[in-house]
């Protein structure tokens, strides 16, 4: 079996992830990290078999030629970096979601994976968790009979946790794609974080086969009181004919059905999450026909639907989808955006959108 030479860009909490998960797994060798902190660089490799490190991403590709080229930055960085694994000839390129932060970004991305016939992956990963996938397989499986409506929450702003709701909505639907889209935002706050969002943005998807799609991101999105820690305070499912499932990030799972209610434990868990989506990489290269579960062109498919969103805010009415062609959709947000407080919907939001 190939072993898989690996670099990873960013050596923060998420970079640090990825690298540990690929350090653990025998299909690959971690052969440089890279982070513009030297220090972060000097404590991260003794854990990851003393690797080549560097602080120009670009130099220590081209030197390592790596596989796989992986980055975990923030996400202003997005199309640069997809141009340094392009240039090193890796055969697959990870990075973190989203996908960019304007359809201008993701399309000019997009425009470039292809040119190059390229393998990508982004790192929705809660998907491989124990309690994600009990209610996906439930949905799926036709124990709800006809889904009618899928569903996400999460108190977390758009750039962080809107991909994650829309993908794992598409996942319980599988086989459809969205026709349009409707939505509505509120507050400027979050407009200047590094992960810039509106403080609240809420709407709706339909897709191809009848199903609609209901999503709340941020501030205004309604509370979870099954979990307790904020940022997990995530609720995804389905509804359909004969029941409904719904699966909370940090709260388990639960179910009622034609044969009765059911639930389970489960909660995010990295060390748990992460080897099975380094392993889909190793099996994607071995053989083209075993698509990775966060591949691309899914989380395309996803990024769309999430600046379709934005769009709606920003013309008003229903967008229709595909995009025919890429805007800066923040740039417009933040002239569109009424300069009011956004409303919360509990207290703990509060410490989290001060703006």
């Amino acid at each position: 079996m190939n072993r898989y030479k690996v670099i990873v860009v960013g050596m923060g909490k998420r970079g640090l992830h990825h690298a540990a998960a690929f350090h653990a797994n025998n299909r690959f060798e971690v052969a440089g990290i890279c982070d513009i902190d030297q220090a972060r660089l000097e404590a991260a490799a003794p854990k990851l078999g003393h690797p080549q490190i560097s602080t120009d991403a670009r130099a220590l590709a081209r030197a390592v030629k790596p596989d796989i080229f992986c980055f975990c930055t923030l996400p202003n960085l997005r199309s640069e970096l997809i141009q340094a694994g392009i240039e090193c000839g890796a055969k697959l390129i990870a990075f973190e979601k989203p996908v960019a932060l304007t359809s201008a970004e993701g399309l000019k991305i997009k425009n470039m994976l292809d040119a190059a016939q390229i393998k990508a992956v982004v790192s929705h990963q809660h998907r491989y968790g124990e309690h994600y996938r009990k209610v996906h397989d439930l949905i799926v499986g036709g124990a709800l009979g006809r889904v009618h409506t899928v569903y996400g929450t999460a108190t977390g702003w758009m750039m962080h946790m809107l991909s994650h709701l829309i993908d794992y909505t598409l996942w319980f639907n599988p086989g459809a794609t969205a026709q349009w889209v409707m939505a509505q935002a509120a507050g400027r706050g979050k407009l200047a974080d590094s992960h810039p969002s509106p403080d609240y943005i809420a709407g709706f998807i339909h897709f191809s086969n009848g199903v609609h799609g209901v999503i709340e991101c941020g501030a205004g999105a309604p509370d979870v009181p099954e979990v307790p820690y904020w940022w997990r305070k995530c609720r995804l499912g389905a509804q359909g004919a004969d029941g409904f499932a719904e699966v909370m990030t940090g709260g388990g799972w639960r179910a009622v059905t034609n044969t009765g209610s059911s639930g389970g434990e489960g909660a995010m868990n990295y060390d748990l999450d992460m080897p099975p989506y380094v392993q889909e990489m190793a099996d994607w290269l071995d053989d083209d026909k075993k698509v990775h579960a966060c591949n691309f062109h899914t989380a395309w498919e996803g990024f769309e639907i999430m600046m379709a969103f934005c769009r709606s805010v920003i013309e008003g009415g229903q967008i229709a989808l595909p995009l025919s062609a890429g805007m800066d959709e923040i740039a417009a947000l933040k002239e569109k955006l009424p300069a009011r407080k956004v409303l919360f919907s509990l207290p703990e939001s509060a410490k989290e959108y001060p703006g």
